[in-house]
């Protein structure tokens, strides 16, 4: 079986330790973890099962012009990839309280490129459970990957991946 690319960033923070978290309920023999500031277009292609991880840092550092995130330079290239027969599955962090307007953002952003260039986006979760004001990372009444606060809701982080992973394990056949 080969393996899942668990591309994410920013490093060195919660990103990191949830795509760690992440890795760990997968089965750390099924993934690369992969920091995103380090990773090649050509590398993504080599994998047919994608995590994205992403964080939403606040209303003035995520603009689609200046990310100011380890996600700086891969947004571009994402861009003009082509992810047919890619599956991808998403997860964001954010803060609901200081954010509550911009909740997960980032996620929501992620996925329409992912969606605009062909991938299939699996692991959508339901918003009950999650008390924010507007996200753009709702598509069809759902988040469209897996929201983390872990700010102010880290006691929640390990069942949500739990349930997470439990969800998206079968769509990626293992």
């Amino acid at each position: 079986m080969k393996k899942i690319a668990l591309i994410y960033g920013p490093v060195k923070g919660s990103t990191e330790r949830v795509a760690i978290k992440i890795a760990n309920e997968i089965g750390n023999e099924n993934i690369d973890l992969l920091p995103v500031k380090d990773v090649a277009e050509n590398k993504i292609m080599e994998y047919d099962k994608i995590i994205f991880g992403i964080a939403t840092i606040g209303k003035d550092t995520w603009d689609l012009h200046h990310p100011n995130t380890d996600w700086d330079d891969f947004l571009p290239k994402l861009r003009t990839m082509n992810l047919q027969g890619k599956t991808v599955a998403m997860f964001g962090l954010g803060d609901n309280i200081k954010y509550a307007s911009l909740f997960v953002d980032a996620l929501g952003v992620l996925g329409k490129e992912v969606l605009e260039i062909g991938g299939k986006i699996i692991g959508q979760v339901s918003t009950d459970n999650y008390d924010f004001q507007e996200s753009q990372a709702i598509i069809d009444g759902k988040f469209i990957g897996l929201p983390i606060n872990e700010d102010h809701e880290s006691h929640l982080t390990d069942e949500r991946i739990k349930n997470w992973v439990a969800q998206i394990k079968p769509e990626f056949g293992l």
